[in-house]
């Protein structure tokens, strides 16, 4: 494992694996690495010459400074975790201001309304902070592949829009989602959740299973009478939302229509812990 924290340090090699026409993997995260991580790392490895992953907790896709400030931090239990899968992977650690100026400055971009519902409705802001940070890195790293678990669905297909309108030379591949034995979706936040309830985590997929056991045999109207209904009886959960929406772009839906692929997105809170999935329906 090779660290850099400087972005010209990074680009100097960079430089040197395109002038030999290595094939570069760029797997971005904001750290506190877990098995999901770990899914998107193998796979560029096999699939690539060298492997980049970044590691940068981006303050401008939070619109929560407590979420900010709270996020899991560890950089050097994420090293050695990544050391012990590969010693040739190459880690871009950088400080803000090797990404940004004083200002924070933010990029504006045109999603074609993939960020209107959803995550975007709900954090406002929020995908543009995505995306200027995945531009950031796409310009400094220039990767042939870029790796996105579908937990974050709705950001996958964002991302793989920005680089549609920015003409950016990678491939995005996106990565199924791994979960836990309930079925919680893994995530960084996953280890904010304390005792006991760590049990109701799993609800969260029970419900939105449901929808996709359900989807043929059940009106829409009827999967969201029961979802709602079934955080209703839950006290230590609340939801936020549940949306069924066409996969491709993105629009919450009333009714069905033959050949369209449909997936249930969701977003709870959890002892003050927002927690997000989804899951094709058909």
């Amino acid at each position: 494992m090779i660290l850099f924290r400087k972005k010209s340090d990074l680009i100097i090699r960079r430089d040197d694996l395109k002038k030999n026409k290595f094939k570069i993997g760029l797997v971005p995260t904001m750290g506190a690495l877990h098995e999901g991580h770990m899914s998107l790392i193998k796979r560029s490895i096999k699939e690539n010459d060298y492997t980049i992953v970044s590691i940068f907790i981006n303050p401008t896709q939070f619109n929560d400074k407590k979420d900010l400030i709270s996020y899991p931090k560890n950089l050097t239990k994420d090293c050695n975790y990544l050391d012990s899968v590969s010693k040739d992977i190459i880690v871009f650690a950088p400080e803000i201001s090797e990404i940004y100026d004083e200002n924070l400055s933010i990029k504006e971009f045109n999603f074609q309304g993939l960020d209107k519902f959803m995550e975007g409705q709900h954090r406002k802001g929020h995908f543009n902070g995505v995306g200027t940070i995945v531009s950031h890195l796409l310009e400094i790293i220039k990767p042939n592949n870029a790796y996105f678990g579908e937990k974050d669905y709705q950001q996958l297909r964002i991302i793989q829009q920005l680089v549609i309108e920015n003409n950016f030379p990678v491939n995005i591949i996106g990565c199924e989602t791994i979960r836990e034995r309930d079925g919680l979706a893994l995530s960084s936040r996953n280890s904010k959740i304390t005792g006991s309830y760590r049990k109701f985590a799993g609800k969260i997929f029970e419900v939105i299973n449901y929808a996709r056991i359900n989807f043929n045999s059940m009106s829409l109207d009827e999967i969201y009478s029961h979802v709602n209904n079934f955080f209703d009886n839950i006290e230590n959960m609340e939801l936020e939302y549940f949306t069924i929406a066409e996969s491709e772009f993105l629009v919450p839906v009333n009714k069905k229509i033959i050949d369209k692929k449909y997936r249930a997105f969701i977003a709870v809170k959890l002892q003050e812990i927002r927690l997000i999935d989804n899951i094709a329906l058909n």
